[in-house]
């Protein structure tokens, strides 16, 4: 079992590495709130023939509803602010933000899961995550307005992200992850089809190539398998170490977003994400003592 947690564990880090750039082309000529409904539609029709492949019923249960709504509100809300977010801001930014969430996490996951004690350590860790941030966003020039939205809706989904997670894990209803993931996109389709019609209501005249290969690709690898992966490891580990996905992913979707994107890499940027990352090292890894 340990293999597969760990192969699991990977392939989360390369989906989610991917995902930033792939959320900017999936929405370039159709707009971002046809580009992640379209996502979850593919993804929900997708997990529903894999279940009716497997012969599975969706569990129906209290602590199983209860699951799907907690996951459903970190695939709703964590994902619109994200995709209005990325249009602003650089695909890479989107990683490095997220990057946060490990310490969210951990702070969270100490008051309502009992993880982990909360040590000096992670204190230090997310003060150095946080100054990483302050770096990254008040260094860097040619920032509009909009910029600001996006960096601050990303962060919010971050937050949304971190305590879905922690609600997921909390209910604990020892579901499959393929059950999980089916059951919380059934609860969260329906508001993206509603807000896609009271926000935009049209379908796109024109589907530029990139666009539609995107979504694709974020409907089938970065949901379907990307978040039944995700939910797999979150029911094996404590959520704080599922969390740590981030301190890999901010590193390759910056190259990625630099290398297919031509987005900008200046000193400030590189600067604040090994601060993000060496908060991160400090959070987790370093010392022991308590300060509760």
């Amino acid at each position: 079992m340990k293999y597969k947690v760990t192969l699991a564990f990977a392939s989360v880090t390369i989906i989610w590495s991917t995902t930033p750039l792939a959320i900017q082309w999936s929405s370039e000529g159709v707009g971002f709130i046809f580009a992640i409904t379209s996502r979850m539609t593919i993804a929900t029709i997708s997990c529903l023939l894999l279940l009716r492949l497997k012969g599975m019923t969706l569990p129906w249960h209290k602590s199983a509803r209860q699951t799907y709504l907690a996951a459903s509100f970190g695939i709703y809300f964590a994902m619109m602010f994200v995709y209005w977010g990325a249009q602003f801001i650089p695909s890479g930014w989107v990683a490095v933000i997220f990057g946060a969430s490990p310490m969210l996490t951990g702070l969270i996951a100490h008051k309502f899961l009992s993880e982990s004690t909360l040590t000096m350590n992670k204190i230090i860790g997310s003060l150095i995550g946080l100054f990483g941030l302050i770096v990254i966003f008040w260094t860097t020039e040619s920032l509009d307005q909009n910029s600001y939205y996006g960096f601050i809706a990303v962060m919010v989904s971050t937050l949304i992200h971190t305590l879905s997670a922690i609600w997921v894990k909390r209910v604990d209803a020892h579901i499959s992850s393929l059950s999980t993931t089916t059951g919380a996109l059934l609860f969260a389709l329906p508001a993206y089809l509603v807000s896609w019609y009271v926000i935009d209501g049209n379908l796109p005249t024109e589907l530029p190539t990139r666009s539609i290969l995107a979504i694709l690709y974020l409907g089938i690898m970065g949901s379907v398998i990307g978040f039944i992966l995700y939910f797999f490891v979150l029911q094996k580990l404590e959520a704080s170490r599922v969390a740590l996905i981030t301190l890999i992913t901010p590193i390759s979707a910056l190259l990625l977003g630099n290398y297919f994107n031509a987005e900008a890499l200046t000193n400030q940027i590189w600067v604040g994400t090994l601060l993000i990352m060496a908060g991160l090292i400090v959070h987790e890894f370093l010392g022991k003592k308590s300060v509760t």
